[in-house]
């Protein structure tokens, strides 16, 4: 099959939310009604759990909350889909952005008893800036929550993007009782279920039929004529091509939890969603058409398998054709590798991959040659553009309370910075170690992880730092001294790069003030090794 046949039928999008609205739930059933699992919380052994098929790191079921990326394939009608669940808790949003970019379009879970929330709000700016499609899944109506049509208001007003119902609800909470598709002129009726598809579902193809009101009773059908009426007078009539540019959302209603209105959802997004975008590089833009193939670290996440110990590398296929024992050039260390057990994934299950296509995510088992934002080709060299990385905002010291477990504490917090959630710096001497993240349950999430997945036991103690700049000079003396009046807040980050962290805004503005021929950046790509 031609290579523009394979792009035609991928699609692959990231689910995004405000913690507890439903997201990770809305990808399971999403992997329901695709048949890519039979039972609600079951793997592909059918094997039954308590948690969420895409939430797969022990303390995600312990806490009740997604904090890394899942990754998921499955086809439905002839297309094949690939799901990026991101993690909604705003600690870990350093990772949805970045996962923001491996994406063509995003559905974005709102909760309808609480509307907007602020991570809804920040997640939605990064979409806007990047033009990203967006459909919107207003979930929990199943639930006493607020008015459709005062929550499509909010959307708008809030998330700054116009919007479009394309279904609506027969009522909420306790009465719920389906959703009317008003794109393709129909009525489903589920049976609540929350762990299997609904087998009968009445299909209505006019509004005004006689056999709505039997079904639903006169003065829901009347309510929904109504309602449906008022959408057609009110909201711009849905453009496929202004969805496509990012400036209209549609919208859907249901309860993921218990099936309502998620296949509408699914059988849209297959029929507007984008097929695979190209991306912008540092020299020119990389169309998915062409032949070489070409694609870019988004994430990297040691013991996926806690049982082997395995680190994979997440690639964001852009262009031409990846094949397995094929030999890609590694750009930033300027060296050529092949991969053997390339795998896709249906959350923790894994396949081997022989050959994969623009939009498909490949995982890499890495022993520790790829950071995120790397590039592999077929020769070219360039930089994706567009990759965020956060200076840290918290910064506390890794204490080790097990010095029998030392060799398992060093490994084990190496790789879990390499994941991109966290940074690590080291100060000499003594090997202190340092650790900055943008939110305090990372420090949670670190420590269960390295007692956990490495077997090495240790605690975090605040310091007194609050920002961390990377350091040049093109004056070595100047910079040498600085170094030496302020030895006990320099240190080294991963690569060996000169850090400063600074104790307060003020003594920042000061240092920069005092010493004019050091620049001092918060950004790692402006890096001077220690000489």
């Amino acid at each position: 099959m031609a290579i523009i046949d394979e792009i035609a039928k991928r699609r692959t999008f990231g689910i995004i939310s405000h913690p507890d609205a439903g997201k990770t739930t809305l990808t399971e059933k999403l992997l329901l009604f695709g048949g890519a699992i039979q039972v609600a919380g079951a793997v592909k052994s059918n094997k039954i759990k308590k948690t969420a098929t895409s939430d797969f790191m022990e303390i995600e079921k312990q806490r009740g909350i997604s904090v890394a990326t899942s990754v998921m394939t499955f086809e439905y009608r002839d297309k094949l889909i690939n799901i990026l669940d991101t993690p909604g808790h705003k600690d870990f949003a350093e990772d949805t952005y970045r996962t923001l970019t491996a994406v063509d379009s995003v559905i974005m879970v709102v909760d309808s008893v609480k509307g907007v929330e602020e991570q809804t709000r920040r997640l939605m700016e990064v979409c806007a800036m990047r033009k990203t499609p967006v459909i919107v899944f207003i979930n929990k109506m199943d639930r006493e929550g607020r008015d459709p049509f005062d929550l499509l208001d909010e959307i708008e007003k809030e998330l700054k993007i116009r919007v479009r119902p394309l279904s609506l609800p027969i009522n909420r909470g306790s009465l719920f009782k389906g959703v009317y598709n008003l794109h393709k002129k129909y009525l489903n009726l589920f049976k609540p279920s929350t762990t299997k598809v609904a087998e009968e579902m009445l299909q209505i193809q006019d509004i005004n039929d006689a056999a709505l009101d039997k079904r639903i009773g006169e003065k829901d059908a009347a309510q929904l004529r109504e309602d449906a009426e008022t959408v057609e007078i009110v909201y711009d009539h849905f453009d496929v091509n202004e969805y496509l540019k990012g400036n209209l959302a549609p919208v859907f209603f249901g309860s993921a939890v218990n099936n309502f209105g998620v296949q509408e959802l699914l059988d849209t997004f297959v029929e507007i969603a984008p097929e695979p975008r190209g991306r912008e590089t540092d020299i020119r833009f990389v169309e998915p058409q062409e032949n070489k193939m070409t694609g870019f670290i988004f994430k990297i996440h040691a013991n996926l398998d806690p049982k082997h110990r395995d680190r994979i590398a997440f690639l964001r296929i852009i262009s031409g054709k990846f094949e397995r024992h094929t030999y890609y050039h590694h750009v930033r260390l300027n060296k050529n590798f092949r991969f053997s057990t390339p795998v896709s994934f249906m959350a923790q299950s894994k396949n081997i991959v022989e050959e994969a296509y623009p939009g498909d995510v490949v995982g890499l088992y890495d022993t520790g040659n790829f950071k995120i934002g790397d590039v592999l080709s077929q020769g070219e060299d360039f930089q994706i553009k567009g990759i965020p990385s956060f200076s840290p905002e918290i910064f506390k010291e890794l204490i080790n309370t097990d010095p029998m477990k030392s060799k398992q504490l060093e490994k084990g917090i190496a790789q879990l910075t390499d994941e991109g959630v966290a940074q690590l710096f080291t100060q000499q001497p003594g090997n202190r170690k340092f650790v900055g993240t943008v939110g305090e349950l990372q420090f949670e999430v670190i420590q269960y992880r390295l007692q956990h997945e490495y077997n090495a036991s240790c605690r975090f103690q605040p310091i007194n730092m609050t920002r961390a700049c990377w350091l040049r000079s093109d004056n070595q003396q100047k910079l040498d001294e600085f170094i030496r009046f302020k030895s006990t807040s320099i240190v080294l980050d991963k690569d060996g790069h000169l850090v400063y962290l600074a104790p307060s805004e003020w003594f920042l503005k000061m240092e920069r003030d005092n010493n004019p021929e050091i620049e001092f950046h918060f950004d790692s790509e402006f890096k001077t090794e220690l000489v």
